[in-house]
């Protein structure tokens, strides 16, 4: 019981991080290890978490498209996979269909988060500043909650029969998905290179790759170096930089007054 109300709460953390702002606590890459630490086992809660993290690396919201429930998809897969010792294959293996069946829910739930937008219509119609808030820490804490209730009841209710159910999965599935493991990180990048890969970009991608493949520099000597061509690229490094900014904005102003 205490056990699915701490990992409840940590799927209520990592929605709640979205009305401070948006702090990327929703992440697999967070929520797994604290679901590792309440499980005794923090090191298979990093490792499933950085898995995940790459499973999900595309699931983010662009325009009109609704991603899957990362957080109660990422925090219940990790917990049955813990909880069962069957490690990151069943977490990959979980973690979508989880998060499908819970961004089906919240999109059923969203009907009365319409209605109580109304009100905020109504309070913002009559300049009700305190009732347009109250409103939207209404829906946000109806969203925690909802999220709350669902890892909670999920793992309270489901530990037992997850186990039978992953013992009852062939072990050729299992092997399947310990293979689709290690094709993860090319997915999840090649998922973000279509989002953000452009003329611009391409020549320091090729640049990572060939100081990574062919000299053999390590990933964290690639970013250490990438973040200094940003630093040189964008003269973050100039002191002058925020003084001409300030002389040019005076300039502009004297300008602006003259005309």
């Amino acid at each position: 019981m205490l056990e699915a109300i701490l990992i409840g709460l940590v799927a209520a953390l990592g929605k709640f991080g979205d009305q401070l702002g948006s702090l990327y606590i929703n992440r697999p890459i967070v929520l797994a290890p604290l679901v590792g630490l309440i499980l005794g086992d923090l090191e298979a809660g990093l490792v499933i978490g950085a898995t995940l993290e790459l499973f999900f690396m595309g699931a983010v919201s662009i325009g009109a498209y609704v991603p899957p429930d990362v957080i109660v998809g990422g925090t219940l897969a990790t917990a049955f996979a813990i909880s069962t010792g069957s490690g990151t294959e069943a977490a990959i293996a979980l973690a979508m269909p989880i998060a499908l069946i819970s961004l089906a829910i919240g999109n059923f739930c969203n009907i009365f988060n319409s209605i109580i937008l109304r009100f905020t219509d109504k309070f913002g119609e009559q300049g009700n500043y305190r009732g347009v808030v109250a409103t939207h820490w209404i829906i946000g804490l109806l969203t925690v909650v909802r999220r709350f209730l669902l890892v909670f009841l999920g793992f309270y209710l489901g530990a037992s029969q997850m186990s039978g159910f992953i013992d009852a999965v062939p072990e050729v599935i299992i092997k399947g998905m310990d293979a689709a493991a290690g094709l993860l990180p090319a997915l999840g990048f090649a998922m973000l290179m279509r989002m953000i890969l452009n003329k611009q970009l391409t020549p320091y991608y090729f640049l990572g790759f060939v100081l990574s493949a062919y000299i053999g520099v390590p990933i964290l000597g690639v970013a250490i170096m990438g973040t200094v061509l940003v630093l040189v690229k964008f003269d973050f490094l100039n002191p002058n930089k925020a003084k001409l900014a300030t002389s040019e904005g005076v300039i502009q102003e004297e300008d602006d007054n003259e005309f």
